[in-house]
């Protein structure tokens, strides 16, 4: 007899459905899996001996062959072990419900003692159980709150094959731990920054709130000291909140990386990755020989920081053209193709020159022509292209932190991050019926649609063209900012000044 047991093999983010099927026939011993199993499941022999013996199952003395279907799907999680030994018990006639297995999935590692270890990549895996139709899925216990994220499927946890097996006999039923709401858990407040604590700098604030409104990548451009690190730090704090939907999309990137927590498996604030210029193009694109996720889809739903952008070398930002256009990463490998998403900020900091002092009002800078000329050339113009907004951030004057000479009321980030959630309501009402969620996304033809230009607005854009040399991406770019910043304002219509304040931003080629 031939039993049948439905698992998951996880490739990338995207998953398939792998039948275990397990024959046991009385030939001489010997013990076999076939159809592109990788070295961790092949091992899966070994730790089902130690464990079904630790959990008192004899392991029969005949041929047992296990087939891992479809055979053009290289399997490579050791959490086919599980279903190989339920595969194997069942033939075996030590599990009665036939039923219940053929609408559940099983997806568990195997110690040596019979227990059961936690897995990576649960939350993908019960959304597309969840979305074939499958009524319950088996998980480790320590798992268990991750995968119970997801509605609508019955979760199954427990830390041993031989509860396991009690379970699918009817003869003990297996509790689970009391589910969480983990959005109602506080989630602690960034108090540490704020920008009503940053002296001066109101322009590159401001250019940082309509970065904020969405997804716009900026640079902040300025000598050492200025507050280029700071402004960034407290960029996260303007950030609007996560859906639940958007929670969900993070959290199984860093699911299938390894990095939820096991008590807080939901990722709950968005992302703030911030990258030392000495990280590798691997590190940054997607990793190992299966390609993890890498830094920019680590970032996906907000920020992916470059402090110090020019010290990165020029091939390292060279790779986040694609992404920062199509909003995913393709990562090749040779057996295989993975493709990320990586819908982020760029947010760069960087000097003007080597020395950094070329705009320093205070410092002189020793720096050549050449040099500055080499040192700005590691942001390649088709780089410079894709960033909407470049700003310069001034040295602060030494009289601008007497307490006499500051404003009496100073906007701290509570309150533009209103301003902000406010733009993005707009931004999701209008696109309700299209599939991007901000302006930043708009495809040429949206544009069109949404950002609709009177004909003074026509005729600047037009001179611009001519003055500023900008290319097609530009112009488009141009546009899509001028319609966010005229969502701050909560204007229907794009005027004149709000493309004047786009263009501000802009850096033409010359």
């Amino acid at each position: 007899m031939v039993s049948k047991i439905f698992c998951i093999t996880v490739n990338g983010l995207e998953s398939e459905m792998i039948e275990v099927e397990v024959d046991i026939n009385a030939w001489l011993p010997n013990f076999t899996i076939v159809w592109l199993p990788d070295t961790s499941v092949q091992e899966s022999k070994e730790r089902l001996r130690s464990a079904l013996k630790s959990s008192n199952f004899k392991l029969p003395s005949s041929r047992i062959t296990v087939n891992l279907a479809p055979a053009d799907i290289k399997k490579t999680w050791p959490s086919f072990d599980v279903s190989i030994a339920v595969g194997i018990l069942f033939n075996m006639w030590d599990i009665k419900k036939e039923e219940y297995i053929k609408n559940s999935i099983f997806l568990w590692e195997l110690s040596l003692d019979g227990s059961i270890r936690p897995i990576t990549s649960i939350l993908p895996s019960v959304i597309w159980a969840k979305e074939k139709g499958y009524k319950h899925i088996f998980v480790p216990y320590d798992n268990f709150y991750e995968a119970s994220i997801v509605e609508g499927i019955e979760i199954i946890a427990t830390s041993s094959l031989w509860d396991l097996v009690a379970h699918l006999n009817g003869e003990k039923s297996i509790q689970n731990p009391q589910k969480s709401d983990f959005r109602e858990n506080d989630i602690p407040s960034n108090s540490k920054y704020d920008f009503a604590h940053i002296v001066g700098q109101k322009q590159a604030k401001r250019a940082l709130e309509i970065a904020a409104a969405w997804l716009h990548n900026i640079i902040l451009s300025g000598p050492p000291g200025s507050g280029k690190t700071l402004l960034a730090k407290t960029f996260s704090t303007i950030l609007p909140e996560l859906t639940l939907d958007e929670m969900i999309e993070i959290s199984k990137i860093y699911s299938i990386s390894w990095l939820l927590s096991k008590d807080m498996p939901l990722i709950t604030q968005r992302p703030f990755r911030m990258i030392h210029h000495t990280a590798s193009a691997i590190s940054i694109i997607g990793w190992g020989r299966n390609a993890r996720p890498g830094e920019i889809s680590l970032a996906h739903k907000w920020v992916l920081f470059f402090d110090e952008v020019l010290e990165f070398p020029k091939t390292v930002l060279e790779v986040l053209r694609q992404p920062l256009e199509d909003g995913t990463i393709s990562v090749n490998r040779v057996n295989s193709s993975y493709i990320y998403p990586a819908k982020f900020i760029f947010l760069g900091a960087m000097n003007p020159c080597p020395c950094g002092y070329l705009t320093d009002p205070d410092k002189t800078c020793i720096c050549s022509q050449d040099q500055i000329k080499r040192y700005n050339g590691k942001l390649s113009w088709p780089m410079v292209d894709r960033i909407d907004i470049m700003i310069e951030v001034p040295k602060v004057k030494v009289d601008d932190f007497s307490s006499k000479n500051r404003p009496s009321e100073i906007e701290n980030s509570q309150s533009i991050a209103l301003r902000v959630k406010r733009a993005r309501e707009i931004q999701l009402k209008r696109f309700k019926d299209v599939k991007i969620t901000s302006n930043s996304q708009m495809s040429s033809k949206e544009v069109e649609i949404f950002c609709m230009l009177n004909n003074e607005c026509e005729k600047m854009m037009k001179q611009a063209l001519q003055t500023m040399n900008l290319s097609a991406r530009a112009y488009y770019r141009v546009l899509k900012l001028a319609r966010t910043i005229a969502d701050l304002e909560w204007s229907q219509d794009i005027q004149v000044f709000h493309i004047a304040e786009a263009l501000s931003y802009r850096r033409g080629e010359n």
